[in-house]
């Protein structure tokens, strides 16, 4: 029988649809020679009956290739579904793996704009003991220094988005990445709230000070 194969949905790295079917005496004898056979692909007569065909495959090559000791056979009998459970752990593990390499990029990231901040509050002590000295709340000085490592945290989340999106215009490996603009907003939106979380002590520290001992300091 010669003809073409209803289009089939495709997982992995083989297109179901991208698949020539013949004979395999005709292949062997006019292709690839007398080899031996590394696959055979079959097709169960509906989803319900993956398992019992599986399993009748099993007893099929047990009988043929005289397989006495289950636990010893030479073949592995797989089926779709089994491959797409593997793919899914392998991207579930990779997902964990991103997840904490960026957790510790952020964390790094956070303590550097945490330092920076603790210095520029201690550059600008005599300034902020004039501001407070002038009637400036509390407040205003804890705002000022907060929008000042927001504004540092979104410059570089705006760096890495460049970098991201540059990144994004060349093929790697076989794959061309592709940039969702929701990640970008993701991206902006954790550069704030770190630069408020990781920012916070240096400016409560700033406002903290008595104008005084801010004035007074050299």
């Amino acid at each position: 029988m010669v003809g073409v194969l209803d289009s089939k949905d495709s997982s992995g790295f083989m297109d179901q649809n991208d698949v020539a079917i013949a004979p395999i005496t005709a292949v062997q004898g006019s292709l690839t020679g007398y080899g031996s056979l590394s696959q055979i692909i079959i097709e169960a007569t509906s989803a319900d009956t993956v398992t019992d065909a599986q399993n009748e495959v099993t007893a099929i090559l047990n009988e043929q290739l005289k397989v006495t000791n289950a636990a010893a056979e030479p073949f592995s009998v797989r089926s779709a579904s089994q491959l797409l459970s593997t793919t899914e752990s392998t991207s579930r593990t990779f997902t964990v793996l991103l997840g904490a390499v960026a957790a510790i990029s952020l964390l790094v990231g956070g303590i550097g704009i945490t330092n920076i901040m603790l210095v520029t509050v201690t550059e600008r002590t005599r300034e902020i003991g004039i501001r407070k000295a002038l009637g400036a709340p509390k407040r205003t000085v804890l705002t000022q220094f907060l929008i000042e490592a927001t504004v540092l945290s979104l410059i570089g989340g705006l760096l890495g988005v460049a970098a991201g999106v540059i990144g994004s215009r060349f093929t790697i490996a076989g794959i061309k990445p592709v940039v969702v603009p929701s990640s970008i907003a993701l991206a902006l939106a954790v550069s704030i709230a770190i630069g408020l979380f990781f920012g916070g002590y240096p400016a409560s520290r700033a406002a903290s000070l008595r104008p005084i001992e801010a004035l007074r300091y050299e």
